[in-house]
């Protein structure tokens, strides 16, 4: 096996291309962005990963990775579209279904066809595997069909593609070998051969377990409001327990897994999802409850100026997907009291729908500055300068990642600690 053609080169499909070009694959990605497919021909990349732009760059200097508008034959091929979902939270599986199509024509007996993207349980048996029985093939005997779900972090993930164990689920049991064997080349870690049923289910639960116990910190965070306990100080010491490990709690969850994937879990057993949909619907209340906790703090204030920090769903990224910053930035936007300015030195113009402000501009005359992602710029804010420079110095750091002190003219809050809070 020589060539491997990858459906979709965003946040997973354009480094999962550049290991597999790295590892001597012949490999063409394949985008309906033309700018994509532009940039990534001359070297180039618009994604903020660590040392994807020099991988790349590499990668297609050496001839081993192109990038196309259209699919091509290939020996394997790697579908890494978005899995988005509808307004009622079920899963929108169409690109997925679109990019399967797109490679159909191009596909011969005894290829290999993955599925990366993260899909509901039962989507290669129930609607991929039809596809390809509709094309002509036998989807059990003429092609190795499977799903292998990415489990990378932003910011490692070029050293997760490789060194993390990889589940591949088959569609049959020869199928699942031959998948394995395409990620045997690349990956270091264990390769865990199932069924795919089994493989869609397992990356719903992986990130299903880190929703749930979001939700329980974010609930603690709430409740310890009401009474006036800091809840970093309770999880700190419940976390001494041996088998104890409460999560932080934040301003919600974002990104393309964990307020996504638990959905697709409660779309095919919502009678029995119970805890997993009140942790969604927990953390999902987590804007709200941070724009309220902004309304108290500048209840005095007839105008208040509110500088928003950090957009992305975690720090030192330049990811918004579902990033529950955006949600509570258009909250804000939309009450005609605040006066908002909103900053992410990791975030581009054309990724959102409205103005962004250099720290300088957001700073200036601030009544209340609200920490949203642990970005390492806002690790290392200066006391003194946010104090000079505000026209009330106040800051609400719903990552608790700050460091800044109650001390020298400056007042912090926290989510989980709003002790002092009228």
């Amino acid at each position: 096996m020589q060539k491997i053609c990858i459906i979709g080169l965003g946040y997973i499909g354009l480094p999962t291309a550049a290991v597999f070009a790295r590892a001597g694959y012949d490999v063409v990605g394949v985008d309906v962005n033309k700018k994509v497919i532009e940039l990534l021909n001359k070297g180039e990349i618009i994604i903020e990963e660590n040392g994807l732009p020099e991988v790349v760059k590499e990668a297609v200097e050496s001839g081993k990775l192109r990038a196309s508008l259209e699919p091509e034959a290939a020996d394997a091929f790697i579908v890494a579209v978005p899995t988005p979902v509808h307004a009622d939270h079920t899963a929108n599986v169409d690109y997925v279904v679109s990019a399967v199509e797109k490679i159909v024509p191009h596909v011969k007996k005894g290829d290999v066809v993955i599925v990366e993207s993260t899909i509901p349980p039962r989507t290669i048996d129930d609607v991929v595997a039809p596809i390809f029985k509709e094309a002509g093939f036998d989807p059990e005997k003429d092609i190795h069909l499977a799903h292998c779900p990415e489990r990378v972090l932003p910011g490692r993930i070029l050293i997760e593609l490789v060194e993390n164990a990889r589940i591949v689920g088959g569609l049959t049991p020869e199928a699942a070998e031959k998948a394995a064997d395409v990620y045997r080349r690349v990956v270091t870690g264990d390769i865990l051969v199932t069924e795919a049923v089994t493989a869609e289910m397992s990356k719903l639960m992986e990130n299903t377990f880190r929703d749930v116990n979001i939700a329980l910190a974010n609930e603690l965070s709430k409740i310890c409001g009401v009474l006036g306990v800091d809840a970093h100080k309770v999880i700190e010491l419940a976390n001494r327990h041996p088998r104890v490990n409460l999560h932080q709690p934040g301003p919600g969850v974002g990104g393309h897994c964990l307020a996504v994937d638990p959905y697709f879990i409660v779309e095919k057993a919502p009678a029995e999802a119970q805890i997993i949909k009140m942790s969604r619907d927990i953390n999902n209340s987590m804007p709200d409850y941070v724009v309220d906790q902004i309304v108290r703090m500048t209840g005095d204030i007839e105008r208040p100026t509110v500088a928003l920090f950090g957009l992305t769903y975690k720090g030192n990224i330049d990811d918004v997907r579902e990033s529950p910053a955006i949600e509570i930035v258009e909250k804000m936007i939309e009450n005609p009291r605040f006066n908002v300015r909103v900053h992410d030195p990791h975030v581009r113009d054309e990724q959102v729908s409205f103005p962004l402000s250099s720290f300088e501009e957001a700073v200036a005359d601030a009544h209340l500055i609200v920490i949203l992602a642990d970005h390492n710029e806002f690790k290392q804010l200066d006391q003194h300068t946010l104090v000079s420079k505000m026209a009330r110095p106040v800051v609400f750091d719903t990552k608790n990642c700050t460091g800044l002190q109650n001390t020298n003219g400056l007042t912090v809050h926290k989510i989980g600690d709003l002790r002092g809070l009228s």
